[in-house]
């Protein structure tokens, strides 16, 4: 028997309703925010998530679904969905009317990771990116939006990360101070970390192996090298954040793990995922439109990690299976032929009929 490759999973009936119903959740309250669906290519060009995430990433380093085509072009399945929107944004010059535009979208990422409870090689993410708005309020009213879907899914052990990560104007002033950091702690450094400590040492702050995290606990803190506007931006943020009631932390050592983002960086955590705690995250990306070939407009996103939202949920599949609102009994081949007639008219009154076909039991 065939079976499943390592690292993937079916959705079965059932399961696949309780997706439906928080899909339905997370689109209402996006379209009352002004969020329009948009939907992306499984497959891009690999260039594409080199230039965005960063070629010194974990993600693009190691992780990707990368194959070349016949013609020798190389095509990566997508390890996250937030370079195809600026993409499609960008190609189909989205922002000539206005370049203030809001999407959604909802599907399958795709990374070559360990698998382990909770993480999947395909899994499934809920994006929103919004373009054209540079403002810290709406990095707020971003994650107000995302809490508010958590509270509709009714879970409530939630938690705002926040962090900024600067601008093109001051983050160099901190690269030096952590450059001048990490070249002490070499040796407590992974392999990976050792070489990427020179040539991008933020990306050390953001590993997961154990000893790496221990170097860097005291760290220097980005934010105390923000320049004025930054520091302006993030304390307008952490105000708003206040003022709409929404639970936060200012975590310093929040980097996220794609070179992209510039400024507010976020996750939201729970105590209710163990370790590996985070259920979304998300940050601004000013310059990556212009990056990949657009006009300079700043953009911010999120992605929620489905597979994850559903554990915390408390939602159970069984609770979603959709039974019949009636059974047309039928013996002999004349009363099978209609109750046929019979079950088909009532589904098209939008009615739950079925019937039995065949030699099978009624029982």
């Amino acid at each position: 028997m065939i079976q499943l490759i390592r690292g993937f999973k079916d959705i079965l009936p059932g399961e696949t309703e309780l997706w439906r119903h928080i899909e339905n959740v997370a689109t209402s309250l996006f379209e009352d925010f002004g969020f329009k669906e948009i939907r992306i290519p499984v497959m891009e060009k690999t260039e594409l998530f080199a230039r965005s995430i960063g070629e010194d990433t974990d993600i693009v380093e190691k992780e990707m679904y990368t194959f070349p085509d016949r013609k020798g072009d190389l095509i990566t399945l997508r390890p996250e969905a937030t370079a195809s929107i600026v993409r499609s944004y960008i190609q189909h010059k989205l922002y000539a009317s206005d370049p203030v535009r809001k999407f959604y979208t909802i599907g399958p990422m795709f990374r070559r990771e360990r698998p382990q409870k909770g993480r999947y090689r395909q899994f499934y993410q809920i994006n929103a990116e919004v373009f054209g708005l540079g403002s810290a309020y709406i990095d707020a009213q971003l994650i107000f939006m995302l809490m508010s879907l958590f509270s509709r899914l009714s879970v409530t052990d939630t938690e705002a990360h926040i962090n900024s990560l600067g601008c093109p104007v001051c983050r160099p002033d901190f690269r030096t101070a952590i450059s001048e950091f990490l070249s002490s702690k070499t040796d407590a450094l992974c392999e990976d970390c050792q070489r990427r400590s020179s040539r991008n040492p933020l990306r050390v702050l953001d590993c997961k192996v154990p000893t790496c995290r221990e170097a860097v606990t005291d760290a220097p803190s980005v934010l105390d090298h923000l320049c004025p506007e930054c520091a302006e931006h993030f304390d307008i943020l952490k105000t708003s954040l206040k003022n709409l009631d929404v639970p936060f932390v200012t975590d310093k050592r929040l980097v996220r793990g794609l070179d992209y983002y510039t400024r507010t960086t976020f996750e939201i955590q729970t105590g209710s995922l163990g370790a590996q705690n985070a259920v979304a995250g998300g940050g601004r990306y000013d310059g990556l439109v212009k990056t990949l070939g657009g006009p300079d407009i700043p953009a911010i996103g999120f992605a929620i990690g489905f597979d994850r939202l559903t554990e915390i949920t408390g939602l159970k599949a069984s609770d979603f299976e959709q039974k019949p609102d009636l059974f047309i009994a039928a013996l002999g081949e004349k009363s099978q032929s209609k109750a046929l007639e019979w079950a088909c008219a009532l589904n098209m009154q939008g009615i739950k009929a079925e019937t039995a076909f065949g030699d099978s039991s009624l029982k």
